[in-house]
């Protein structure tokens, strides 16, 4: 397996592939990309989830442009920087921040909630957090700080994810630009080192490991 990283667009990988022998155009690429990204993302998702501590939590969101308008890509990262979990919206409200937090409590145990999540200053996340805690799905002791400098951390991390993003030239619907970002997370998530405690000390875990789950 050849595993490429940095802000490639696809004529760039099917000209990187050519000079190794493997004669593939872009478009089969993009097509590889919806089609196995998703499902990469699924098959890793308890490898690179399983924090060994409580950082506390840091999330916000960015902009992403999906057939010439705005959407907005949820994220979460803990105070070392490792992804927790993201979300893709067409819109920006107290609805989706809750539906983003809700899928991040979905994929935790209760013991992994951290004592304290950082955002912005957007009532959205309050609004949202406030309404899990009255449901039970978030502890009544976690508290919501909302101080800005806390957040650069994700905010640093938006702008190495959005360098690959900008390579891809854009995205024509929700659905494909979802799947491709979820290969990118992962694939980020594991060059974080998230999943290293399956690597055994391998140089080259990363690729053993999707080619174990894959059954490669």
């Amino acid at each position: 397996m050849t595993s490429f990283c940095g802000p490639y667009a696809y004529r760039e990988l099917q000209e990187m592939l050519a000079e190794r022998g493997v004669n593939v155009d872009h478009s089969t690429i993009y097509r590889w990309v919806q089609r196995y990204a998703p499902e990469m993302e699924k098959r890793l998702r308890w490898y690179w989830r399983n924090p060994s501590d409580l950082c506390p939590w840091h999330m916000d969101e960015t902009y992403v442009k999906v057939n010439g308008r705005w959407a907005y890509l949820y994220r979460a990262v803990d105070s070392r920087g490792r992804t927790v979990d993201f979300y893709l919206s067409s819109r920006r409200n107290s609805k989706a921040a809750y539906r983003f937090l809700g899928k991040i409590l979905n994929n935790v145990k209760k013991w992994q909630i951290p004592r304290f999540i950082n955002t912005d200053k957007a009532p959205a996340y309050g609004r949202a957090l406030a309404l899990l805690k009255r449901e039970g799905r978030c502890p009544s002791d976690v508290e919501h700080r909302q101080i800005k400098y806390r957040n650069n951390v994700i905010e640093c991390d938006h702008g190495k994810l959005k360098r690959i993003i900008g390579a891809t030239l854009g995205f024509k619907s929700m659905k494909t630009a979802y799947a491709t970002i979820k290969g990118i997370e992962v694939m980020r998530a594991l060059r974080k080192g998230q999943a290293s405690a399956f690597y055994y000390g391998d140089p080259l875990g990363e690729m053993r490991l999707v080619s174990r789950v894959f059954e490669m």
